[in-house]
């Protein structure tokens, strides 16, 4: 046999799978999208012929090559030559590779960022996750860190958890170096996450860069001290000179070396000051360097306890300021409101004004790049400047000086809410790249403004962009922060209570449902001090609905007596004039009345037909309020009660119908979450009705909202079991690693859907005759699910479904042994019609004594369900022993997109077809089916 040709990128994947990384992990590493790690990995288990991850693992190559698919550092790429420090970067890579954190402690512009970032390169070998570079210069909130972190790393937001758990677990098992640079503005928020961080990921060093030390445990105080000026012209401080001096002009001569020397030595070293004398060397030379210092040193002598070495930096920047024309002056100090790099045309709004035309910016900062008081960075949209930490503080204060600050940075505020404005179109190219450019610098003018009474209306509009461009960019924990700040910006509780709700929202696409809980009941409060009662009672009902409905995803759920207080209380408010206060108790009627019926063992009958009226009486009142999320709700409501009376095609289309009545409405958080709930329940719902083919669609469009990007587990939870029903097992063995990549960083939580996705994984493994990955894909299943549903839904389902494809009919028999109307209320009633018919074909092959009667009873029941319907007719087939009629079942299989029970049927059917049969199995990536009645089985 021919060795399968693997690609490059396929090899390095491989390699990794051999370190038995994760594909979010294997996707940082190798700078590629989890999908396409997913797309390389199923590439993967069809030319190496194996038929899972492990396999796969087992296959890598060895040490040498997974050393080689070591991943460059991520570290800026330095404009000039590293000089000097031989000392330094020895002793502090030593302490680097040896200790958890280490603290680089020095006076700004003593050069610690390039001693870092060299040392960082020197030893990134000896990590084998990479090396990680975080500028923290444009983080203005302390509780940012772990975000800035996170983004820096390629680690998203997850569900239930906030962005420092999720980086936490995404890190657990690496090993890497986190270099960290000027921490002292955050040190507040450093701190505590670099705890965290430490204790969490044994595997984590950090590299930090720092004004001060850090006072955290672990911690290793590296000092910086300034560059050596010993040896005159074979100084440290004199070579650094020298080789800026020659990157921007004339080159010193040997003769002058001695007297740079001693200008170096007034500087006392200091990386920064000399970098900026020697920029100005081609055109003032050695005399007017010299004469020029000197004045500004005597000018700022200070006082007995100023530290020389800040004087010196002050100094150099006091005299390197002075020597510019007095428009240039003006630029540097407004430019240093920008956080973040910008551009000539963003500089000139905002610093664009008297004595400084705004005409004149765009050669201003040409002039002063020119000097080395801004970097230059190009980019995809244009020239970019950017100040240096150490220079923005310096223009900061000059800014004060000259009694500028509160005019620069309200232009600076007015230009970010403009900004902030020109994004909310989020179908604009390059609109991710857009919003990233200037992020921080509308974190950075909120933090100013929110702190000033006088801007308080500007911060709150600010506040409610950033929430609305953050959601957008999937940053859903800073969403929620942030609307949640507006509410405590707004001029008016009524806008306070508007952001709350909208807080609420995303707290539900967060699946943090203790916080749509609290989100609602304080916009509840907001509303009464407003005296919107109507709103009130909406926010009451929504919080009681989120208690019943959202349940899962408490960490503490409310006492009921606290829920129906809320309830009682929200009926009162609403009274009977208000259509959407109205409609929102009859919803948390509903949803009480439906979990009351659920959850009490042997319901009466009669209390199915009270169900579903409340639910029809919440979706009616909906509907007449206009809002599509309320009625989407009560739907939800309606198809739940309607799968409880047993009617499961009307549950399916009102699972549907929630999807129409959701496309035309405005995309809001409430509305997302929404949406991603009636995904995930359609496609449930035509799992349960057997529309594999409408199952996969819903389930492919779940797997597509980017809320859930980051979290395999519920995105494609029900793809997973359309797909494995289907026998589509190349497509579930793909999908089924991104579903345990998501379930692991979600923190390994149950759901009613994370259990049968896992089991249907676990069913194609049985039918591949991977007894082992079978076992494994169990427990995870056990860990996933409810007991009862384990036992007797999903479970039976899928452990009958193999059992018969082993030719076991009576372990099948014995897995669904219990008669279903006895059983499937005590579990999800999507299994209900599978559980049935299974059932009814396992008796049949079984030879048991009551086959007949319950394949007579399974058609009652599931009747409009094509596959199931098929399974029942095959059933009786086969007792009839009759292969015409059990052929028609194959073509009805293969109609209804069920090809692994088509194929199951023609080896079923025996002769001629067993050869189609066993390589249409094939085909599927299945393994060949055992075919041996049980005694008294019916033969063909």
């Amino acid at each position: 046999m021919a060795t399968p040709v693997i690609s490059a990128r396929e090899a390095d994947v491989l390699a990794l799978l051999g370190e038995h990384l994760s594909n979010a992990e294997m996707a940082a590493r190798l700078f590629i999208s989890v999908r396409t790690v997913e797309s390389h990995v199923s590439s993967l288990l069809r030319k190496l012929e194996v038929p899972d991850r492990r396999a796969l693992s087992r296959r890598a190559p060895g040490p040498a090559r997974a050393e080689r698919a070591r991943p460059a550092p991520v570290l800026p790429a330095p404009l000039t030559a590293f000089v000097g420090r031989t000392r330094e970067r020895a002793d502090l890579a030593a302490a680097v590779t040896g200790r958890r954190l280490v603290t680089a402690v020095g006076l700004g512009g003593v050069g610690k960022t390039r001693l870092a970032l060299t040392v960082a390169a020197q030893v990134a070998d000896e990590f084998a996750d990479g090396v990680c570079f975080v500028d923290l210069v444009p983080v203005t909130d302390p509780g940012r860190v772990g975000a800035a972190v996170a983004a820096a790393m390629g680690v998203g937001e997850q569900p239930g958890r906030d962005i420092d758990d999720a980086l936490t677990a995404a890190l657990t098992d690496r090993r890497a170096l986190l270099v960290l640079d000027n921490c002292e503005q955050v040190r507040d928020g450093v701190a505590p996450f670099l705890e965290r961080l430490l204790v969490a990921c044994p595997g984590i060093r950090v590299l930090a860069t720092s004004r001060a030390r850090l006072m955290v445990p672990f911690e290793w105080v590296f000092p910086v001290p300034p560059l050596s000026r010993v040896g005159g012209g074979g100084s440290e401080a004199v070579a650094l000179f020298l080789e800026r001096a020659a990157a921007v002009g004339r080159a010193p001569g040997p003769a002058e070396r001695d007297r740079i020397a001693a200008l170096c030595e007034r500087l006392d070293g200091m990386a920064l000051a000399i970098e900026l004398a020697a920029a100005r060397w081609s055109t003032l030379g050695l005399d007017g360097l010299t004469a020029g210092l000197s004045d500004q040193l005597r000018i700022l002598a200070g006082g007995p306890r100023a530290d020389g070495r800040h004087r010196s930096v002050r100094a150099v920047l006091d005299w390197s300021h002075d020597l510019l024309a007095p428009q240039d002056r003006a630029l540097l100090r407004r430019v240093s409101a920008f956080v973040a790099p910008f551009t000539a045309e963003s500089a000139a709004e905002v610093a664009g004004f008297a004595p400084l035309e705004a005409a004149a910016v765009a050669d201003g900062l040409g002039r002063l790049a020119e000097q080395s008081l801004l970097a230059v960075t190009p980019s995809g949209t244009g020239t970019r400047y950017h100040a240096l930490e150490t220079l923005r503080q310096y223009g900061t204060e000059r800014l004060t000086d000259a009694d500028e600050l509160t005019g620069v940075r309200t232009r600076h505020l007015a230009w970010c809410l403009a900004g902030a404005a020109g994004l909310e179109d989020a179908g604009t190219p390059h609109w991710r790249a857009r919003f990233d450019a200037v992020a921080e610098d509308l974190r950075a003018a909120l933090s100013w403004a929110a702190d000033r009474p006088e801007q308080r209306a500007d911060a709150y509009r600010l506040a409610l962009s950033l929430a609305g461009l953050s959601f957008t960019r999937n940053l859903l924990g800073e969403a929620q922060e942030r609307y949640e700040q507006a509410a405590s910006l707004a001029a008016t509780d009524t806008g306070a209570a508007a952001a709350l709700r909208q807080a609420a929202g995303v707290a539900g696409c967060r699946r943090l449902g203790d916080d749509m809980y609290r989100l609602h009941r304080a916009a509840a409060e907001a509303a009464l001090r407003a005296r919107d009662t109507a709103g009130a009672a909406c926010d009451l009902a929504a919080a009681a609905t989120a208690a019943y409905r959202f349940s899962s995803t408490f960490v503490r759920v409310p006492p009921v007596d606290e829920v129906t207080g809320l309830l009682a209380r929200a009926r009162e408010l609403a009274g009977q004039d208000d259509p959407a206060a109205v409609a929102a108790v009859a919803l948390a009627e509903a949803a009480v009345t439906a979990d009351a019926f659920g959850a009490v063992q042997g319901a009466p009958d009669n209390a199915a037909p009270d169900t579903v009226a409340s639910a029809r009486r919440a979706v009616e009142l909906a509907r007449r309020a206009g809002d599509p999320v309320a009625r989407s709700a009560a739907l939800d409501a309606l198809s739940g009660a309607q799968s409880w009376a047993g009617d499961t095609f009307a549950a399916a289309a009102a699972a549907r119908d929630r999807i129409d009545v959701l496309a035309p409405a405005p995309s809001t958080p409430a509305r997302t979450h929404e949406l991603i709930d009636a995904l995930a329940m359609a496609a449930a719902t035509a799992v349960g009705a057997g529309e594999l083919t409408a199952a996969r669609r819903w389930g492919a469009r779940l797997a597509d909202q980017p809320q859930l990007a980051d979290v395999g587990d519920h995105a494609t939870s029900w793809l997973l079991v359309a797909d494995a029903f289907a026998g589509r097992a190349d497509e579930v063995l793909t999908a089924g690693v991104r579903f345990l990549d998501g379930w692991e960083r979600t923190g390994r939580q149950r759901s009613f859907s994370l259990g049968p996705a896992a089991a249907a994984v676990a069913m194609v493994h049985g039918l591949r005759g991977d007894d082992e990955a079978r076992a494994t894909w169990l427990a995870i299943a056990d860990r996933t699910a409810g007991e009862e549903d384990r036992l007797l839904g999903h479970g039976a389902v899928f452990d009958a479904m193999v059992l018969l494809h082993q030719g076991n009919a009576r372990a099948a028999l014995d897995r669904v042994a219990p008669d279903a109307q006895q059983v499937w209320k005590w579990v999800c009633w999507v299994w209900l019609h599978w559980y049935e018919a299974l059932r009814a074909e396992a008796a049949a092959l079984a030879g048991h004594p009551d086959a007949r009667a319950r394949i007579t009873a399974a058609r009652a029941v599931v009747t409009g369900n094509p596959v199931a319907t098929a399974l029942v007719e095959r059933a009786e087939a086969l007792l009839d022993g009759d292969r015409p009629r059990l052929l028609a079942t194959a073509a009805a299989f293969d109609a209804a997109g069920c090809r692994y029970q088509w194929a199951r049927t023609l080896l079923l059917a025996g002769g001629e077809h067993t050869t189609t049969g066993t390589s249409a199995l094939a085909d599927l990536g299945l393994a060949p089916m055992t075919v041996a009645p049980g005694r008294g089985a019916p033969r063909l």
